[in-house]
């Protein structure tokens, strides 16, 4: 479905999921910088800018434009200290958002050479749902899903048939 090194699973998940929701024609925020899903959801005909890297805890005017349609978040919140306060910033009526979920066989992720590329989250679905909730957010769809590695251990077998994905589309209440 895609060229190039990609997690195709998650990405084929991901589109699909977002075609049955939401129209080519809505504008879409994608929060963080430009990134392969971001070129992806170009190529399938989504008008499509991203957040220039701002802090998204101190800085929450990108979210803030009243022309943008949709939201979308994959894989951002867990990076967050403070998601609430973008996700009720948000003046857009639709966002799609994906979050790793929390496993019970694997520590949140921290990278040891970039500081930015650290999970202050890793949330259950009942989390999220609520801290969407709270911000004024109704789920209208959402789904959990796999991402499998090529791998040989413990961990990798239990990824094959442990989500480790949650995917939400919601509306503005």
């Amino acid at each position: 479905m895609y060229e190039g090194n990609f997690p195709n699973k998650r990405y084929k998940h991901t589109l699909l999921f977002l075609q049955e929701i939401i129209k080519k024609e809505e504008k879409i925020l994608d929060l963080g910088v430009s990134n392969p899903f971001s070129e992806i959801m170009k190529k399938y005909g989504y008008s499509v800018i991203n957040t220039t890297g701002e802090d998204l805890d101190l800085d929450t005017s990108s979210v803030q434009n009243e022309e943008i349609e949709v939201v979308t978040a994959f894989e951002i919140f867990e990076h967050l200290i403070a998601p609430f306060n973008i996700l009720k910033d948000i003046k857009a009526n639709k966002l799609v958002a994906s979050v790793p979920l929390k496993l019970w066989y694997a520590n949140a992720y921290q990278s040891k050479t970039d500081k930015l590329d650290r999970h202050y989250h890793e949330f259950e679905d009942w989390q999220f749902d609520w801290l969407l909730e709270k911000a004024g957010w109704q789920i209208k769809k959402r789904e959990k899903f796999t991402n499998p590695v090529k791998k040989i251990g413990f961990r990798p077998i239990l990824r094959r048939f442990t989500p480790r994905y949650y995917l939400v589309y919601a509306e503005r209440i």
